[in-house]
């Protein structure tokens, strides 16, 4: 209908980056859907402010946005690092009592009860997390891919720690049982940080219907082309209808 309300698809990007990868998506999700980016401390606009590293400090920065009542479905998508925080908010809303998304769609990231195969962040000199983040020593320290690395660490702290906090809260048992919130999980064929036989392990993390969807490229298949924006459009559509009655995303 014309008068709908369009659905809101609350997004929120991988570490160490803002909202510009989802610039171009409104001319890409099609009809009845908006894109809304969501913008942490520390990122872009707000790189002045301090990241966020532990589970409270999420909670108190996000869960706002979502505690108002809502006007229509609405959808979180998640990219990375991203899809641990729209599983984290998911949840929170869910223990509060709270309507929650219609809709819960990670990319290109496996779920938290599997190995991430990171060192403990705490506790981990700079030597490791660079040995690590680098592909176990295949940029060499002295390259610019290395410089870049190396420049970019303090950053990529702050969120490997936010991620590890996150999944410690993940496993922690939800006092309010498990989420019956659809998910949507979007794998991509060349990922070794989330391979495609990892995404089915998502449906341990709700007891509602859940989808897998993979698209070519590898972990940062979030920038550029119009494939993604146009799945998660898609999605938003049926998720709509899905406050309604079961369906399958297409």
């Amino acid at each position: 209908m014309p008068d709908e309300q369009p659905v809101r698809l609350h997004c929120f990007a991988h570490s160490a980056e803002g909202v510009s990868v989802f610039d171009d998506w409104a001319a890409s999700v099609g009809p009845g859907v908006e894109p809304v980016p969501v913008l942490l401390p520390g990122c872009a606009t707000r790189r002045i402010e301090p990241r966020l590293t532990t589970h409270q400090e999420l909670l108190a920065e996000v869960l706002p946005l979502f505690t108002g009542a809502p006007c229509a479905p609405y959808v979180l998508y998640g990219h990375g690092l991203g899809a641990m925080i729209a599983l984290t908010v998911t949840r929170a809303l869910h223990e509060a009592g709270l309507p929650g998304p219609a809709l819960l769609a990670v990319g290109s990231y496996s779920p938290p009860h599997l190995p991430s195969g990171l060192p403990d962040v705490r506790g981990a000199t700079d030597a490791e997390l660079l040995h690590v983040l680098s592909g176990r020593g295949t940029v060499p320290p002295s390259s610019d891919e290395g410089i870049l690395l190396r420049a970019m660490l303090p950053v990529l702290r702050a969120d490997l720690e936010l991620a590890q906090a996150l999944h410690e809260a993940a496993r922690r048992p939800c006092p309010a049982g498990p989420l019956t919130t659809p998910v949507l999980v979007v794998a991509s064929q060349d990922n070794p940080l989330a391979p495609p036989s990892a995404a089915d392990d998502w449906r341990r993390w709700t007891e509602g219907p859940t989808w897998v969807r993979t698209v070519p490229g590898r972990h940062f298949f979030v920038r550029g082309g119009s494939e993604l924006p146009r799945l998660l459009g898609r999605a938003c559509r049926v998720a709509r209808r899905l406050v309604k009655e079961p369906t399958s995303v297409g």
